[in-house]
């Protein structure tokens, strides 16, 4: 995806407000905005812009189970909520993303499914940055 990204000169440097900096979105977003030549600074006094993520949050839910009340199927999903300023102006106002996979779960396959679970989230949370990186690109 490197050189995708049309980065509007306001945001050259960026500072990216989250409350957590080692969920999945964040350090896949960090990472793309710098491969494509974003300079991702440390405060928000030294950015162009400020990208704030107000939701990070993934989790898992029950969408079947068998006779014996067990759960044959699972859905991850992956929802953030961001927007973006430049002094005073909004670049970008608040923009909701829900993205969720559903898998069926085998008990006997335990730690192959939390594998798969993981791998799932990492997916989810890369078609979410592409999803903001094609909106950043718009502005």
């Amino acid at each position: 995806m490197q050189g995708d990204l049309d980065v509007p000169p306001t945001m050259q440097h960026t500072y990216i407000a989250t409350e957590d900096e080692y969920s999945v979105f964040y350090r896949e977003l960090r990472r793309q905005l710098e491969e494509n030549g974003v300079e991702v600074v440390s405060t928000p006094i030294d950015a162009t812009a400020t990208l704030s993520i107000h939701i990070d949050k993934t989790a898992q839910r029950v969408l079947s189970v068998s006779a014996r009340n067990v759960p044959t199927e699972y859905e991850v999903f992956y929802s953030i909520e961001y927007s973006v300023e430049s002094g005073e102006d909004v670049l970008l106002s608040r923009q909701f993303l829900n993205l969720t996979r559903d898998y069926t779960y085998d008990e006997t396959l335990v730690l192959g499914k939390a594998h798969e679970e993981q791998l799932m989230r990492d997916a989810i949370a890369s078609d979410l940055v592409r999803i903001v990186l094609k909106q950043l690109g718009s502005l």
